[in-house]
């Protein structure tokens, strides 16, 4: 089935003008019209009714006009997906992430994106805080656990190693835990929804990690005031490796409990409202991240 002609239907659907619809693709009159009729023999039913005076949608192109749209929608993100430069990415992309990570990997990487795909407009929301995708109306989103909704399609961009750290001041002060009951005893930096983790040793022993229930306990909703606190020394924290990689590296945060891990296995996912079809300018955003992303040195493991 021709998609230009396709294109046609849905623009004479919109404008409710067989001839308009056919200049704005560069079409004759007489062709515009020509080629509705084809797809109308193809398709074995009429889809415009035409009079001389006005033109309108029949049943049957109401039903079909969503399909069209859609086989449309699917050549262009097929095109993107091959890199093809026929097609061209426009409109508005709108994007969420953890303000942390945007800020030290995708932020870097955005004047390389807009040079390449000069038409499309980022809306960008930054938060650390979790909200409702559908409902804020958002294409895309970047986010550390696989929500169990079932309007909603994950893609995997990379592995999220956690690890618990503090400065070494702190631990100076405090003592370093000899095992995980005695994170009890210590002042935790959490987040406010932060549930019981389970870590394990590298013998197989199990332990909670249950920073409401310690003795000291900071709530931070924000994981770059997290990271800032405990280098101040506030106490011990849960950081994605991506996050504390450069500091624990340099010796400003040390690595706690290093024998233990969490027992589930994180990662970053790219979320988006289930669809058919994915649109071409998130399917060319969703590569271009795990390109930069998923396939880089993105602390693969913890020291």
């Amino acid at each position: 089935m021709d998609t230009q002609t396709l294109r046609l239907f849905v623009l004479a659907c919109e404008t409710l003008n067989i001839s308009a619809a056919g200049r704005t693709l560069g079409m004759a009159p007489a062709v515009a019209s020509t080629r509705i009729a084809k797809l109308e023999r193809l398709v074995g039913a009429d889809l415009l009714h035409r009079s001389t005076r006005k033109v309108s949608m029949s049943l049957e192109g109401q039903d079909f006009l969503p399909y069209a749209r859609e086989m449309i929608a699917q050549e262009e993100a097929a095109l993107a997906a091959l890199g093809k430069g026929r097609t061209k990415i426009s409109g508005t992309l709108r994007f969420a992430a953890p303000s942390t990570f945007a800020q030290l990997y995708i932020a870097p990487l955005l004047p390389i994106f807009m040079d390449k795909y000069p038409e499309l407009r980022l809306d960008l929301h930054l938060s650390d805080s979790q909200f409702d995708l559908i409902e804020g109306s958002f294409d895309l989103a970047l986010r550390n656990s696989v929500l169990a909704d079932s309007s909603l399609t994950a893609r995997k961009l990379a592995d999220d190693t956690r690890i618990l750290c503090a400065a070494p001041a702190y631990l100076e002060r405090y003592g370093p835990p000899g095992n995980p009951d005695d994170l009890a005893k210590h002042r935790l930096i959490a987040f406010n929804d932060a549930e019981p983790r389970t870590l394990v040793s590298s013998a197989g022993t199990k332990a909670l990690f249950e920073p409401k229930r310690a003795a000291h306990c900071l709530i931070l909703n924000d994981g770059l005031t997290q990271k800032l606190t405990t280098l101040d020394g506030a106490g011990i924290s849960i950081n994605s490796l991506w996050a504390v990689q450069t500091e624990i590296g340099n010796g400003t945060l040390t690595h706690v409990l290093p024998d233990y891990e969490l027992i589930n296995k994180p990662a970053l996912w790219l979320i988006y409202p289930k669809s058919n079809v994915v649109s071409a300018k998130v399917r060319v955003f969703m590569d271009f991240l795990i390109d930069h992303l998923g396939r880089a040195n993105v602390a693969p493991k913890a020291p």
